[in-house]
């Protein structure tokens, strides 16, 4: 998943706290985790403060959603179905592959990660809307927040090493700062 939980800082945790109704700082704290909890018990997902695509989805906020390996859960199962491979809910190897190959079919940038513009092309996510690939790029208001790689990640920790770097004008998953400092 790409996610997001205490600690991070940056646009996609702007965006989130904005969506939760709270003071957005762009500082995932304290406060932003217990209101992700609070959501998620009310959404009836399972709670542990952590932001992913499933919280993304549930929130409205489809334009954080990036699947990508290590990545788990309900959206990771629907891509899986969506490419036609075996939908276990886990984003290993396998479904990188098939991202990438769905991706070079539909002339998109081949990296093996789901993200709007890659999801927005699949039939069953029709939520995901050319709009929403907009919403994806960095806004104005969002541009002072400092570029850093994204983590690898196993389901909600980090991984140490080999840091994926997602370019800035993809998205702004690209302008995360802090992972898990």
């Amino acid at each position: 998943m790409s996610i997001l939980k205490k600690g991070l800082t940056g646009a996609p945790v702007k965006r989130l706290q904005e969506k939760l109704g709270i003071g957005a700082d762009g500082i995932f704290g304290p406060g932003t985790e217990q209101a992700v909890r609070d959501f998620q018990q009310s959404a009836g997902l399972g709670v542990d403060g952590i932001a992913g695509p499933d919280t993304f989805s549930a929130l409205g906020l489809h334009e954080l959603v990036l699947l990508r390996q290590g990545s788990r859960g309900a959206a990771v199962k629907k891509l899986q179905e969506g490419l036609g491979i075996g939908a276990d809910g886990v984003f290993g190897p396998g479904t990188a592959a098939a991202v990438a190959e769905f991706q070079q079919e539909n002339s998109l940038d081949a990296d093996g990660m789901a993200g709007p513009e890659t999801l927005a092309k699949m039939s069953g996510f029709t939520e995901i809307t050319a709009e929403t690939v907009q919403k994806a790029a960095v806004q104005p208001d969002e541009a002072h927040f400092e570029s850093e790689p994204l983590p690898e990640i196993s389901g909600s920790d980090v991984v140490a090493g080999n840091a994926v770097e997602v370019p800035e004008e993809k998205s702004v998953w690209g302008k995360v700062k802090g992972w898990f400092s």
